[in-house]
């Protein structure tokens, strides 16, 4: 039987919202399998739909850049809170995201492209900073959006200086209407999605697997059920779970009584010309990356104690 720690509940607990004891018992049940174990207790009714973003973050900053028709974002870890606050660190993520601006948008295109007037890659520029501070850093990603008429609006979430935050988002629309119009709707649509962090851009983007999960997981609960009220369980689920991740299925945070796919229609007639969203990402600093958690301070505290 797996080692079921209290840490493990306690995940477990913040991502689900299941009772502590369904979930120790739904990790018994999986072995220790955190992600098998959401499973299990949604199949059970026990859980919310499982959110990404209840995930362990990293330190560091997310840095945003736009120039005219095209914006980048990029992320950049640190060790720790401290040395996001280094104006050095600070420095480097603002320039790192005005690199990418001229890149290729992939993550190796931005290592190796230089500094303006420097025989330094943006690689090298952060060994010596790392070396400089003495922590432990890494350029993790970039995304660089582009369109040919139109805007890319961007939001910086927890923003501690200009461009530079724990969440960026950027938003491409396609469109001849008025700039600055479409610069205020992008921006409402940037915090929108900063707030509802979606998965893809509508239903044709959802990832395959997620889509087979989200099926298995309709079908164990409703299982014995008639195959044809079975089917038209799982495709009334897949449209909920659609407007509940997918963007322009969403209902806008700021009007609660319309669609993002709606707002963006209605939109014409107010900037001079149709819109269409092409695109957009959001980076939340440290999404996805597991952080070993050491002894509370009092524990610490206890063992240095001990030693002494």
């Amino acid at each position: 039987m797996a080692n079921i720690t209290a840490a493990m509940v306690k995940e477990l607990r913040e991502k689900t919202g299941a009772g502590m004891m369904d979930c120790k018992g739904a990790l018994n049940e999986t072995q220790g399998d955190i992600e098998a174990a959401v499973d299990w207790l949604r199949k059970k009714g026990l859980a919310k739909a499982a959110k990404k973003a209840g995930r362990v973050a990293a330190e560091g900053l997310v840095a945003v850049e736009s120039a005219g028709h095209h914006a980048a974002v990029v992320e950049v870890n640190s060790e720790t809170d401290f040395v996001a606050r280094n104006d050095a660190f600070q420095a480097f993520a603002r320039e790192a995201a005005k690199i990418a601006l001229n890149t290729d948008g992939t993550l190796e295109g931005l290592q190796t492209a230089h500094f303006p007037g420097a025989t330094e890659t943006v690689s090298e520029k952060l060994q010596a900073l790392i070396a400089t501070i003495g922590e432990n850093m890494n350029l993790r990603r970039v995304t660089k959006l582009e369109v040919k008429k139109g805007v890319i609006a961007s939001y910086v979430h927890n923003q501690i200086s200009e461009g530079l935050g724990k969440i960026g988002v950027l938003v491409a629309l396609e469109s001849e209407g008025d700039v600055d119009a479409l610069s205020a709707l992008g921006r409402q649509i940037a915090m929108h999605i900063a707030a509802t962090n979606p998965v893809a851009l509508d239903a044709s983007g959802v990832d395959a697997a997620t889509v087979e999960r989200e099926t298995n997981i309709l079908r164990e609960k409703n299982a014995g059920k008639p195959d044809h009220v079975l089917a038209k369980i799982i495709e009334s689920g897949l449209k909920s779970y659609y407007k509940e991740v997918t963007l322009l299925e969403q209902p806008f945070v700021h009007d609660g009584s319309k669609t993002v796919s709606q707002v963006l229609k209605e939109a014409g007639s107010k900037v001079g010309g149709s819109v269409t969203l092409t695109g957009f990402v959001r980076y939340a600093l440290g999404d996805g990356i597991e952080k070993e958690e050491g002894p509370d301070f009092a524990t610490e505290v206890a063992q240095q104690a001990g030693r002494a």
